[in-house]
């Protein structure tokens, strides 16, 4: 495994975890859809959470900035084409972005989940 799939791995790990504190239950890893993939899908009530997951070894804030309107677009993409496949009502589908920071020493310095990532003006 590469230093980049070991960091992604780790932080996907993470995430879960997180997410699983946050009263969201983790459904499917790693989901595999027409031209992407999702790095955790959750469950919250009714609403499908698409989950992206970036970690950075970067300062500060490194992992948000990495989030383009280009991926942006992917993100909501992949939602859409999963949701179609597993028959779910895009009114119940949600793409959130979870950012981990890790300090020097390789642990998570700082955790955040952004709730309900916007759709980009050019979709």
């Amino acid at each position: 495994m590469t230093k980049r799939a070991e960091l992604g791995a780790f932080g996907e790990r993470v995430a879960g975890h997180r997410l699983a504190a946050a009263g969201l239950t983790v459904v499917a890893r790693n989901v595999r859809v027409p031209g992407g993939e999702i790095d955790l899908v959750c469950q919250e009530g009714t609403d499908t959470v698409c989950v992206e997951v970036r970690t950075r070894r970067a300062h500060p804030g490194a992992a948000a900035e990495s989030l383009t309107p280009g991926k942006r677009a992917r993100m909501w993409r992949a939602a859409f084409a999963y949701a179609e496949r597993e028959g779910i009502d895009p009114a119940n589908l949600r793409v959130d972005l979870l950012v981990i920071d890790l300090a020097p020493d390789g642990s998570p310095a700082h955790i955040d989940i952004l709730r309900a990532i916007e759709l980009p003006e050019s979709f």
